[in-house]
Formats: structure tokens, sequence, C-alpha cells
């Protein structure tokens, strides 16, 4: 801890992410004392400047983030925490506080990250979904409207990948793609098979 160093408050900022999917999820203030409870216990503990109190992650949510790394910045005023994130790290229901954007891209995936473990992140959230059923959550609505809708939805996806396709509109087609697999996870959920299960199929074709 000598080497952190904390703001005239007694803070430091911490910036959460996911070390599987390398998601950032929130960020949140540390004082020393949560910090020393961080290490202690393994999960997160923020220190709340309006209630200027302690306070620990999922305690009341059950949205709990397990301890995987943490380390500091160059300055050491600020830390990266990366985490197993159980359910949401918002108080929206969304997987990240960052939700809201004023600059996208369409090329902004990472590219070092395989296809595997960027699959096996999504449908981690898509369990949890299926499991909490957040309001205002779109696969929260594809599981509460049951298997007809998501067979609907997995329909006009595969149309909306045939006609950009046609319209050799590569960028499309990585796009409605990546909605008809995000679909077809959310099929395999409401079956209950695993990508494991999966993967044993597809491994029968190498």
């Amino acid at each position: 801890m000598e080497n952190l160093k904390f703001d005239n408050n007694g803070l430091i900022p911490a910036i959460i992410r996911d070390k599987v999917s390398g998601e950032v999820l929130m960020m949140a203030y540390m004082n020393k004392e949560s910090f020393a409870k961080t290490i202690e216990t393994g999960y997160t503990w923020f220190y709340s400047r309006s209630r200027k109190e302690l306070w620990n992650k999922g305690a009341t949510s059950g949205n709990i983030q397990k301890i995987l790394d943490i380390s500091y910045d160059c300055d050491g005023d600020c830390l990266l925490v990366q985490v197993e994130q159980t359910g949401s790290a918002c108080h929206t229901g969304e997987r990240s506080c960052f939700y809201n954007h004023i600059i996208t891209s369409d090329q902004n995936l990472n590219s070092n990250q395989e296809l595997g473990t960027i699959l096996e992140a999504v449908y981690k959230v898509i369990l949890d979904r299926q499991q909490k059923r957040p309001e205002k959550s779109y696969t929260t609505y594809l599981f509460t409207e049951g298997q007809d809708k998501i067979l609907k939805k997995i329909g006009e996806e595969a149309a909306e990948i045939i006609i950009a396709s046609k319209n050799s509109n590569n960028l499309e087609v990585i796009y409605e793609c990546g909605d008809f697999i995000y679909h077809m996870l959310v099929l395999l959920a409401y079956h209950g098979i695993t990508l494991d299960d999966l993967a044993a199929e597809l491994n029968k074709r190498r």
C-alpha cells in the first residue's frame, strides 16, 4: 500500500474490469480501509463519498465481484481491479456502468481475444439474465416471451445475414452474424445446452 497515492480526501479511484472478457464494468473509490478489506476478503469494497461509509459490492444485490488481479498505474494514483463478476455491475441492471456511448465504432473489438473466450463471457451473461431476469433487459424479454420468440428472432437474423451477403456488405455480414450468434446462445441457454456440449459436437466434424 505504500506505493499508492491517495488524494487529499484519502481516496483512490479504482477501475473494475472483467478479467475474462476485458470489459470495463465500473469505477468507484477506495480508501485505505476499504482497500485493506478488499485484499483481506478477496471481494471488492469501496468508500461512498455521499454516505461517508464503506460498502461491499453485491452485499445486497448478490452481484459480487471476486478479486482476480489488482494493479496500479505508473503514478500510483489509480487502481485496476480485475474481477470475476457475478450478475450486473451497474445498479441499472446493465452489465457495465459504461453503456452510454459518445463515440463508437464497428471495429472496437479487441482482436487479441479469442472467439471462444468471448463466447464464454457472453454466454455467462445470458445465463445470469436467464436466472435473475433483470428489468429492462432484452435477454430477459426473450426468455419471458419464450421459445417461439427466440426462434422467430433467429429466423429474422438469418434472413438479415442473407441480405447483407447478397449486398456484398462485409461490415453488415459481421454485424448480423453477431446478432445471430447471440440469439443462438440464448436458444442454447433456453434448452440447457452448454458451450461444452456444442464444442463436443463441433469436434466431431474436424
